[in-house]
């Protein structure tokens, strides 16, 4: 069994925000390979499945991001997962928007979803799949850009990403974390780098 966690802020105001893509790309996997129904449990929103031949709990934590590690470790525990069977996915300051990468522990880099995890598991050896938003490139704008909505010109290349990630995700899950990047690159060449930026 492994466990997917999706990172965001519940409620509709937060929905469209960049920080919000984690929750995004989570409700994407779960329509494209029909896990669930979605459920209340574990202080999140949990849908199930089969994929690439594993179990797979799909984890959207209703904490707000700051408390995830909270509801991503009660489900470790009750169902006996270890950190490195878990994958985070979460948006990324320091990927170009667009760009998809996948590693196993490593720092945390100012996320407040990804330090609550390490918290509550204890370690920072699980895997993420940091999903690229882009720097505003000025560090006084980054709190406005993290928490502002995707702009009408990016969707285009957000709704591919999403897409191409759960398209592919059976691969990560299945432990080709390789083929997984190598795929998802692929289906969001296409997008020209000129059409993956907008003001923030």
């Amino acid at each position: 069994m492994r466990l997917a966690v999706g990172l965001g802020n519940p409620g509709a105001e937060y929905a469209r925000h960049r920080h919000n893509v984690g929750f995004m790309a989570a409700d994407a996997i779960a329509a494209r390979h029909r896990l669930g129904p979605w459920r209340r449990k574990f202080r999140g929103e949990i849908a199930e499945g089969d994929l690439a031949g594993i179990r797979l709990l799909l984890l959207k934590p209703l904490t707000y991001m700051n408390e995830s590690g909270r509801a991503v470790a009660e489900v470790a525990r009750f169902y006996k997962i270890a950190p490195a069977d878990v994958v985070v996915l979460h948006d990324e300051l320091d990927l170009a928007p667009g760009k998809v990468r996948v590693k196993l522990g490593g720092g945390v880099a100012g996320h407040n979803g990804l330090r609550s995890i390490a918290a509550w598991l204890g370690t920072p050896d699980f895997w993420r799949v940091r999903i690229g938003i882009g720097h505003p490139g000025d560090k006084e704008r980054v709190l406005g850009h993290v928490l502002g909505d995707f702009h009408k010109a990016e969707l285009p290349w957000v709704e591919a990403m999403l897409a191409a990630i759960a398209d592919a995700f059976d691969l990560l899950i299945g432990g080709d974390d390789g083929r997984f990047m190598n795929k998802v690159a692929l289906a969001t060449a296409a997008k020209p780098a000129r059409e993956r930026s907008a003001p923030a």
